[in-house]
This record gives structure tokens, C-alpha cells and sequence, in this order.
């Protein structure tokens, strides 16, 4: 194999400083922000973790927040620490953001005690994660990996053999449910071969299997999404249950000592992960259930479009300022303007509901967009989901809610609190989240 060079964390480049920003801006109007400026609505925020936190709660399910979406300090703490209850659970897309956890405290203050990188583990992240590992340890807590390939397996043998001090990785198995994006799938004439060359490596220790239904954002009700979530079960414990088969086969079936975590969800699943979806699995589980979600923090059009929640949860939004205005310019003469959001601000991600992005309030939608700029255009009143107001002024700051807020929040160096819960915190800002930028 031709040598892995190992790769850093830029850790440098971690933050701006929260403390200067926080006195720029705490206190100050809405409308004082310099635009595009990406909002959050804390106490929505906060919300929508106590609920995913009530229906993992009552689906029988420990729970795994996922950071990708603001990938901030306080975002963490709320979506681990509730009303409801808590949990030490993460996973992160980048080792920025385990890192940022580390930095940040949460690991020395008890708020994370098990971080995922959920991706297949990068062979060049090897001494990043070691070394995150190390620190992990210092305060009892656990890096865990995901695999889904044998050459994972034999470089991380080679990379450990070649340690002072040689450890055993705890990894899920992550599953592929057809989406096609990672995972392995759960045939057995490739899946039993590849679970006895795992179990007999001495460089992994089987956690459990993961998933991740993304097809099920394009539920449009309760019960699809229950189905999807029913499939990421059923998909996780087909193969717990293959994996049981192979050490009952094997000379080595010791060397599980813990039911296996069957690690399911995406935020439409999550969503529907209730007391009443529980009654529909039917089958006898060969491990525990973890549910895992991230996007539900926030929300956005896209899960707007699937009828699981409403637009009051949703928790973020986008400022933005009209720059121009022309009359009659659009499709059958109706008016058009601009913005000052453009792909950048927004994203380019689009979704089943039309556009690029609704305006709050007013019957425009953001319907074309450049790299800096969008053009925002005319839509029917609609008194159902309160966007009646067909005026635009140029000058005027509309609030945008876009299509995915996962991609939206990663193009802002920090994000302006509000808190709704607060009197006067829906129009002025109460303090500023400091997303860890990088991979």
C-alpha cells in the first residue's frame, strides 16, 4: 500500500473572538445587522431538543445528537442537556467539530463522554483521531469510528501494530439502506465474510451497526416516515443478527461482551420515533436502540415538506436586504426584486417545496440565485401559513427561511441569538454561537 501521510486539525483557525462579537452586537435591533446575517431562535432551538429528547425517551432509545448543523458550544449543550432529560452521546462530521467539543469544555465538564466521527474513517485522519483518543481517555470518555471496508480494517491492524501502545477501536459497522452514500449492505454472502475478518482483527471492538435513512426526507406523512424508520431498524438488526450467526460460528465468540447498539435516525425517522411506532416493531432486537439526528435542531423547508413539524419550529432564518425592485418583470407581469442573499447566503440546495427559500411573512419566495445575490419573486397570498403581505421596498430587511439549514448555517463565521422566550428577544440580538469552521 502506498504510504498514508497523516494530517492535523487546524486548530488555530478554531474561533473568532465571541467576547468582542458579543459586545458588538448583544442588545442591538435586528435590523442594525449588517446582511445576509443568519438568525437563531434559542427558545425554538431549545425546544426542539427536549422533544427529540421526549421521543427517544419514549421509543425505548438512548440518544446520539448529531453537531452538524450549528456545530457550536451552546448548541451542543442544549441538544444533550433538557428538561426532559440528558445524554453524553455525539456525532460529528468533522474533527473540527470533536475538536471544537474538546476545546470547548463539554468534554472536561461531563456534557460529552462519547464522540462518533461519523464518517468512514479517513486513513489520513489516523494520528488526529489517536491523539483526540488520548484526550478522550483523560477524562473516561470514548472516540468511536465507523467502517464500512476491509482495507479500513487492515490499514488500522498496520497503523496499531506500529503503536507503542496498541489499542482496540470501538466501531459501528455503518449499513448502506439503499441510499447509496456509505455502508455496507446486508447480503450475507458478502456481509458474513466481512464481520468474521472484523471480529478477528485486533484492532476493532464491534460497537453496534448505524444508519442513516436519508431517503426519508421525501416523507410526506407520519406514517411514511414511521416506515423508513421501521426499515433503518429492521436493516440494523438483520445485521446484528448475521454478525451473532458468525460468533456462534467462530472460535472467537467471546469477544463480544455487550448487546450490539443498533444506531438509527435522520431527523424525519427521529421525528416519528414515538411510544406508538415502537408498537409496530415487531421482531426481537438483537442489541439496544440509539436514535441519532441533527437537522432537527433547526429545521427547514425541507422537513417543512414532509408534514412532521410546522413552520413555528422552525428555528432558524436568514436576513436579508432588498437592494432593487422591478416592476412587472416576472412571469405574466408579476413584479420581482432583489436581495442580497444569494447562493452563498442560501445554498443552492432545493427541496419539493418550490424555490430556493420562502419569504417570512410576505407571498414572495426567493426564486433564482447567483453567487451574492437573489432574485426574490411574487407568489399567491397564502392565509394558512401567514405569508399575505405582497409589498417589497427597496431598503426593506425580509426574513428567508431556505431549504437546508444544515448548508446554510456553514456559510456564516457566527450566528445572531434571539431568544422568543424573552421579552423583546424575538427582535434583538441576546448573544452570538461561533460555529468550528473546517474539516
Amino acid at each position: 500500500m502506498t504510504p498514508v501521510l497523516q494530517t492535523k486539525t487546524p486548530l488555530h483557525f478554531i474561533n473568532p473572538n465571541k467576547d468582542a462579537l458579543v459586545a458588538d452586537f448583544v442588545g442591538k435591533p435586528l435590523n442594525a445587522l449588517r446582511t445576509p446575517a443568519f438568525v437563531v431562535d434559542r427558545a425554538v432551538f431549545a425546544k426542539n431538543c427536549m422533544k427529540m429528547h421526549e421521543n427517544a425517551r419514549d421509543w425505548g432509545a438512548t440518544f446520539r445528537g448529531h453537531l452538524k448543523t450549528h456545530k457550536t458550544v451552546e448548541g451542543t449543550k442544549l441538544q444533550l442537556i433538557s428538561d426532559v432529560g440528558s445524554n453524553s452521546a455525539i456525532v460529528v462530521s468533522t474533527l473540527m467539530e470533536a475538536w471544537g467539543v474538546m476545546q470547548g469544555g463539554l468534554v472536561a465538564d461531563g456534557t460529552v463522554k462519547d464522540i462518533l466521527y461519523g464518517l468512514p474513517v479517513g486513513l489520513n485522519k489516523l494520528d488526529d483521531l489517536s491523539a483526540l483518543h488520548a484526550e478522550m481517555t483523560k477524562y473516561g470518555g470514548t472516540v468511536r469510528i465507523l467502517v464500512d471496508h476491509l482495507d479500513q480494517i487492515k490499514f488500522l491492524e498496520e497503523y496499531e501494530k506500529a503503536q507503542e501502545h496498541p489499542k482496540k477501536w470501538s466501531a459501528f459497522i455503518k449499513m448502506n439502506g439503499g441510499l447509496q452514500r456509505a455502508g455496507i449492505l446486508p447480503e450475507p454472502v458478502s456481509f458474513k465474510p466481512f464481520m468474521r475478518r472484523v471480529f478477528a482483527s485486533p484492532a476493532i471492538s464491534v460497537f453496534g451497526f448505524y444508519t442513516h435513512a436519508g431517503y426519508s426526507y421525501a416523507s410526506t406523512s407520519l406514517e411514511q416516515a414511521t416506515s423508513h424508520l421501521t426499515g433503518e431498524v429492521r436493516l440494523t438488526n438483520d445485521a446484528a443478527t448475521m454478525a451473532l450467526e458468525v460468533l456462534a460460528e467462530s472460535d472467537n465468540g467471546e469477544v463480544n461482551h455487550q448487546p450490539f447498539v443498533l444506531s438509527v435516525g435522520s431527523t424525519p425517522t427521529a421525528l416519528s420515533a414515538t411510544a406508538e411506532a415502537k408498537l409496530k416493531m415487531t421482531s426481537t432486537l438483537n442489541g439496544t436502540l440509539e436514535l441519532h439526528s441533527g437537522n432537527y435542531t433547526m429545521l427547514d423547508l425541507q422537513q417543512l415538506h414532509t408534514t412532521l413539524i410546522g413552520r413555528p419550529q422552525i428555528a432558524q432564518k436568514v436576513l436579508a436586504t432588498v437592494i432593487s425592485y422591478y416592476p412587472g418583470r416576472g412571469s405574466d407581469g408579476q413584479d420581482e426584486a432583489m436581495c442580497d442573499a444569494g447562493a452563498i447566503a442560501m445554498s443552492k440546495d432545493t427541496g419539493r417545496i418550490p424555490g430556493f427559500g420562502e419569504v417570512v411573512g410576505k407571498s414572495w419566495k426567493l426564486g433564482r440565485i447567483s453567487q451574492e445575490h437573489g432574485v426574490l419573486v411574487r407568489v399567491p397570498p397564502n392565509a394558512e401559513t401567514g405569508r399575505t403581505d405582497p409589498t417589497l421596498k427597496v431598503g426593506e430587511i425580509v426574513e428567508i427561511v431556505g431549504q437546508h439549514a444544515c448548508l446554510i448555517a456553514a456559510a456564516y463565521p457566527w450566528y445572531y441569538v434571539i431568544d422568543s422566550d424573552m421579552a423583546e428577544g424575538s427582535d434583538k440580538v441576546v448573544d452570538i454561537w461561533i460555529p468550528w469552521k473546517g474539516w
